[in-house]
């Protein structure tokens, strides 16, 4: 048990909060009994803690329980709506912008075309007005937004500026969370979106059950995120999984030839269909598509690979090829799935991200 020194008075009442405010969360709705219980604090300071909590919003008193006999209990639960967090993608060719409450769960989602060469200052204006519609559109104040997170292609560094682009025009060099600040007057954050799509993998998707895995983003352009012991891997510089930028591994050509001769979902439902080349076409990607993902599953050896991003609706018709190649490339190749969210997972991963932020340095927890 630690010692608290007489001094220590305020750090012993935001422990105490912690306590009693990660119970709730976890509880969902609880008695001042069932509080007291699981925290191991007397029912004066789990009051005390409760109307401080009260006071700035943060929970609600429930509606007592009609079953229970005599006098029913105060019941208390935590205000998921208390503010809201947004999470946003800034693609090659669109911007989809999801808003979730403080359980995570989301309510409203938009999304926006942008041309793949459009200037920067052209993507960030579609991003700052689909990000607002998104807000104004579920009829919540912008004021309540407690923090924004953004993915985006390239390598972005842990400040949230992305230090290397190669397919967005005037992109290097971007201060992509500092921007993204000013739209809502909160914090932001901003990430890779392959390891954004990781950790949305991880927190509700394929992936839930996988403690090391690797993430590839395959779309516009392939990219890749690695979770090793269920926490995002991100280097040194926040290059980790970017094997797409050797030249040797071929993911950017393979991308480029895919779509020659039709779009990228023409070409799959065509070799959904048996047609001959589009199931060269599909097949010589896939081979491509493996060489790189080869190279990260002998590196980490992971207990699952995910395909996602938008080319992962194709399903078996990429994955079978897929997996065929990687069986001759790995000594050991490990299980290949299609991602939970498909094109959806980079903006629900900046979701997550921008929850731990929450709770972390807003909620304390």
């Amino acid at each position: 048990m630690t010692d608290f020194r007489p001094g220590d008075a305020s750090l012993v009442r935001k422990v105490n909060t912690q306590v009693t405010l990660r119970a709730l969360r976890r509880e969902g709705v609880a008695t001042l009994t069932r509080l007291g219980r699981i925290t191991g604090l007397s029912r004066q300071t789990v009051e005390a803690v409760l109307d401080e909590l009260k006071e700035r919003g943060w929970i609600r008193e429930a509606p007592p329980d009609e079953g229970a006999m005599g006098r029913p209990a105060r019941r208390f639960g935590f205000r998921a709506d208390a503010g809201y967090v947004v999470g946003l993608e800034v693609g090659g060719d669109r911007i989809v912008v999801s808003l979730a409450d403080l359980s995570g769960a989301v309510i409203a989602w938009e999304r926006s075309a942008v041309e793949s060469d459009a200037p920067a200052a052209e993507r960030l204006e579609a991003a700052r007005r689909t990000a607002l519609a998104c807000v104004d559109g579920a009829g919540v104040a912008r004021t309540r937004v407690w923090t924004l997170a953004a993915g985006t292609s390239g390598i972005v560094d842990r400040s949230g500026r992305v230090s290397l682009s190669i397919t967005l025009p005037g992109w290097t060099g971007l201060d992509l969370a500092g921007v993204a600040a000013r739209w809502f007057g909160c914090t932001a954050l901003a990430a890779n979106d392959a390891n954004l799509g990781a950790l949305a993998e991880h927190w509700r998707g394929s992936a839930q059950h996988a403690s090391d895995v690797v993430y590839i983003l395959v779309g516009h352009r392939p990219g890749a995120g690695i979770l090793i012991g269920g926490r995002l891997h991100l280097g040194r510089s926040g290059a980790a999984g970017e094997i797409g930028t050797l030249r040797q591994v071929g993911w950017e050509n393979a991308a480029t030839e895919l779509v020659e001769e039709g779009s990228a979902a023409e070409v799959f439902a065509a070799a959904g269909a048996g047609d001959e080349a589009a199931l060269r076409r599909v097949d010589h990607y896939a081979e491509n598509l493996a060489i790189g993902a080869s190279a990260l599953v002998l590196a980490v050896d992971p207990d699952l690979l995910v395909i996602g991003g938008g080319y992962a609706l194709a399903g078996d018709v990429l994955l079978d090829p897929l997996r065929r190649h990687l069986a001759d490339l790995c000594l050991s190749a490990p299980q290949v799935v299609t991602s939970t969210f498909g094109d959806e997972s980079v903006s629900l991963g900046a979701v997550r991200l921008a929850l731990d932020h929450v709770e972390r340095d807003v909620l304390g927890l």
